[in-house]
């Protein structure tokens, strides 16, 4: 793995990372494109250069989390449900589902049939939830469950958490900004797992590709941030379900 592919897949993850799109499944076709050879540093360093993500979620929204206990309360409720199915799952995802193409792509195919869907269908209620403070403790864990299902390559955790939150009653500004702090912990518990189990096996090489990865991720992540909370102004997530069945047809051809 070169420092060019550390800084493709430093582009990739902060780009994807927030859009309901998947960034795993996104980091993994982009390996395959690139010819990375699949180890156990390669499915590390696709989870652990998440962080930099994140930190543009805690760089941008600082203020939110300093002032907002109430807010974190409901995030941890929210996070539950990932970290027990996450502990429990663990070495069955890394070693059976993260790398799997076939995995990624019908995650990818399906998950944008029922995004296209759910926007084609889905009307914003006059009551909706209108602010962070205003989710109750119920549509917390209710979101995490949601976001759970997408430990599966593909899926999108920021679509899983979305489409979850529009449906138990938010507004759409209220659970995209959800989805962007819950991943703080999610992707901190993920990593430090990660790191705890692989660590040792990493060489001063390969955590020097991790920390350019990093920060790469944390630059553009905080570009696409930004874009996303203009975009989802005038606009709803329909063009991201058409994409996500695009690529995966076209990967499909691809990889045959």
């Amino acid at each position: 793995m070169s420092l060019l592919h550390t800084f493709i897949l430093g582009i990739v993850e902060g780009i994807t990372e927030f859009l309901p799109i998947s960034s795993t499944g996104h980091l993994i076709l982009t390996a395959h494109t690139l010819n990375i050879k699949q180890t156990e540093f390669l499915k590390s360093f696709e989870i652990t250069i998440q962080l930099g993500a994140i930190l543009a979620v805690v760089v941008l929204y600082w203020k939110t989390l300093i002032k907002g206990w109430g807010i974190w309360k409901r995030i941890l409720v929210a996070f539950l449900p990932t970290a027990c199915i996450g502990v429990i799952l663990y070495k069955l995802i890394k070693k059976f589902l993260l790398g799997n193409n076939a995995v990624v792509l019908w995650s990818l195919f399906i998950g944008g049939i029922l995004l296209v869907v759910f926007e084609f269908f889905y009307r914003e209620k006059a009551d909706a939830c209108d602010s962070m403070d205003s989710i109750s403790y119920k549509q917390s864990f209710s979101i995490g469950l949601f976001q759970s299902v997408a430990m599966i390559p593909g899926v999108s955790r920021a679509a899983a958490t979305i489409i979850g939150g529009l449906s138990l009653g938010l507004k759409r500004k209220t659970i995209v900004e959800f989805s962007f702090l819950l991943a703080i912990p999610t992707m901190l518990a993920a990593t430090a797992l990660d790191l705890v189990r692989s660590a040792n096996a990493f060489n001063a090489h390969q955590f020097f590709l991790l920390c350019i990865g990093f920060f790469v991720s944390f630059a553009v992540a905080a570009v696409t941030i930004k874009f996303l909370l203009r975009f989802i102004k005038r606009h709803n997530f329909m063009v991201f379900g058409i994409y996500r069945i695009c690529i995966a047809i076209l990967f499909w051809f691809v990889l045959k």
